[in-house]
C-alpha cells in the first residue's frame, strides 16, 4: 500500500494527540477539576471560560443546575430503556448527583484545556477519515476502522457531557477511560496498515507472541482495576475516612492491582532477558524501562500522600506501556526461533 507521506504523518499526529488527551483527563482527575466545567459542550454557558467569578451573573448557578438535572433524568431514562434499571436507581438516589462545587479559575481552565486537547483529537481522527473515504475507500478495513474511531470520538464527547452530568460518578469515569483506550488500539492498528514500512516485523516464536499478549491482556485489566482503586478512595475520601484507614477499606481489588504488577514484571523481565539475548527488539526493552517506572510511580502512590504528578505519571506510563505490547503483538511473525 502506498500512502502519502503527509497522510501517515498526520496519523502519527493523531496517536500523540491521543496520548494528550490522556495526560490531560489525568490532569483533570488528580487536580479534582471534573466539575470545574458544570455545562457541556459550553463552560459556565460560554465558548471561552471565564477567569474569575466576578465574570458571571449573580445567579448563574440556578440555571446550569437546572439543565443538568434535565439531563441527568434524560440520561437516567436512557439506562432504564437499555435495561439497566439498577444503576439507573443508584445514579438517582447519588448524593453527590446535584452538589455544585464553587468557582475556581485554575479548575475550570484544567477542565477547558481538557476538552480542547479532546476536540482536537477529534477533528483530527474526523478529518483522516475523510482523506481516507475520498483517496483511499478501496481500503475497506482501513476505512471500517477508521470509522469506528469517529464515531467512538463522538460517543466520548457525549459520554464526557454525562460524566459531567453525573457529577464524576465512578463508573462513568471508568467507561470513559476504557473507551479512550479502544479508540488508541485502533489507531495504533490503523498505523500498521498504513505505514507498515515504518516498523518492521519482529520475528518471534508462538510461545513469546502468546506471551506478549498475556502481558498486554493483564495491563488492560491493570488500567481497569486501577480506576476502580481509585474510585473506592474518591468515594472513601467523600465518606471522610483518611489516608491511613484507606488499606483495610479498599479490599482485594487493591491487593489484586498490585498483585498482578508483580506478575507483569515478571512477564516483562522473562521478554526483555530473552530479547537481550538474542540481540532483537528494542521495543520489548524499552517495555521494560516504562514499566519500571509505571511500578515507581506506583509506589508513590501507595506509600505517600498520592502526589499528583505521581498518579498523572502512572497512568501515563500504563498506556504507554499497553501501546508499546500492543504495537509488539502487531509487529510480531511467528518463527521456529526463540525471540
Amino acid at each position: 500500500m502506498i500512502f502519502n507521506r503527509v497522510f501517515v504523518k498526520l496519523h502519527w499526529i493523531s496517536l500523540v494527540l491521543i496520548l494528550l488527551v490522556f495526560v490531560a483527563g489525568s490532569v483533570v482527575r488528580t487536580s479534582g477539576s471534573g466539575m470545574g466545567c458544570p455545562d457541556w459542550p459550553k463552560c459556565f454557558g460560554q465558548w471561552v471560560p471565564p477567569t474569575s467569578e466576578a465574570q458571571l451573573p449573580d445567579n448563574y448557578r440556578n440555571p446550569l443546575l437546572e439543565k443538568r438535572i434535565k439531563k441527568a433524568e434524560r440520561f437516567v431514562k436512557l439506562l432504564n430503556f437499555l435495561g439497566l434499571k439498577e444503576t439507573a436507581e443508584k445514579l438517582t438516589n447519588d448524593p453527590y448527583l446535584y452538589q455544585e462545587d464553587p468557582f475556581n479559575a485554575r479548575r475550570t481552565w484544567t477542565e477547558y484545556i481538557n476538552r480542547l486537547c479532546g476536540f482536537l483529537a477529534g477533528n483530527v481522527v474526523l478529518a483522516l477519515f475523510l482523506w481516507i473515504l475520498l483517496k483511499y475507500r478501496k481500503h475497506k478495513t482501513i476505512l471500517r476502522l477508521s470509522f469506528v474511531n469517529v464515531i467512538l470520538m463522538g460517543f466520548q464527547g457525549w459520554f464526557g457531557s454525562i460524566v459531567v452530568v453525573s457529577n464524576l460518578v465512578p463508573w462513568t469515569i471508568t467507561v470513559h477511560m476504557l473507551v479512550a483506550v479502544v479508540i488508541l488500539g485502533i489507531q495504533i492498528y490503523l498505523l500498521r496498515k498504513i505505514a507498515p514500512s515504518q516498523q518492521r516485523n519482529i520475528s518471534i516464536s508462538k510461545g513469546m507472541k502468546n506471551l506478549v499478549l498475556v502481558c498486554l491482556l493483564i495491563t488492560v485489566g491493570q488500567m481497569f482495576l486501577g480506576t476502580q482503586v481509585r474510585e473506592y478512595i474518591d468515594d472513601l475520601t467523600r465518606q471522610g475516612f483518611g489516608r491511613e484507614s484507606w488499606s483495610e477499606k479498599l479490599g482485594a481489588i487493591f491487593f489484586i492491582h498490585r498483585s498482578f504488577s508483580w506478575l507483569v514484571l515478571g512477564l516483562l523481565v522473562f521478554l526483555a532477558y530473552r530479547n537481550e539475548k538474542a540481540k532483537k527488539e528494542g521495543l520489548f526493552r524499552w517495555a521494560f524501562i516504562v514499566l519500571a517506572i509505571e511500578l515507581i510511580s506506583g509506589v508513590l502512590l501507595a506509600y505517600f500522600d498520592l502526589p499528583g504528578w505521581a498518579q498523572v505519571a502512572h497512568l501515563f506510563f500504563a498506556t504507554i506501556i499497553l501501546g508499546i505490547l500492543w504495537m509488539s503483538w502487531l509487529r510480531s511473525k511467528k518463527s521456529t526461533r526463540i525471540a
